[in-house]
């Protein structure tokens, strides 16, 4: 087994606070951002960032279905941390000022892969696939907030 990381980002223009508080809005905006990957979302604690349980089922390819019940935390200013209780699972979004009224979001997967042959594949596919998601994830959320 090892961790398998995937790594997605891009320039918004729009304030860091606008795009982080869209993507902290797990009631609201959250749900309206998400591409078709995402399945059966369900806020079932909090819903504004930290403190909000969600639940969500991501289809990251046509045979593989992943569970999702993330417990959210926001250790610092500009960062939201998703941990799946189901797996290992963790996803930080971070958003920092690029310039005026521009802001990066910048968001990092990772989890314990598989072992063997197996492992290698996932090491080396999923996190392109994953980029994929995450890539119309912001494109959706650059155009729910750049007005």
């Amino acid at each position: 087994m090892g961790q398998v990381e995937a790594i997605t980002q891009r320039e918004i223009a729009a304030d860091p606070e606008d795009v982080f508080d869209a993507l902290a809005d797990y009631n609201g905006t959250r749900r309206q951002l998400l591409p078709e990957h995402f399945s059966e979302y369900e806020v079932r604690e909090g819903g504004d960032g930290k403190g909000t349980l969600v639940h969500w089922k991501l289809q990251a390819t046509s045979k593989r279905v992943r569970d999702c019940l993330l417990e959210v935390d926001e250790p610092t200013d500009g960062q939201l941390v998703e941990k799946d209780r189901n797996s290992s699972m963790v996803t930080t979004w971070v958003v920092t000022p690029a310039g005026e009224r521009r802001a990066k979001v910048v968001v990092t997967t990772t989890w314990q892969g598989a072992g063997g042959i197996g492992g290698f594949f996932e090491r080396t596919f999923a996190p392109k696939g994953l980029g994929r998601i995450y890539d119309a994830l912001l494109a959706n959320l650059a155009a729910h907030v750049e007005k």
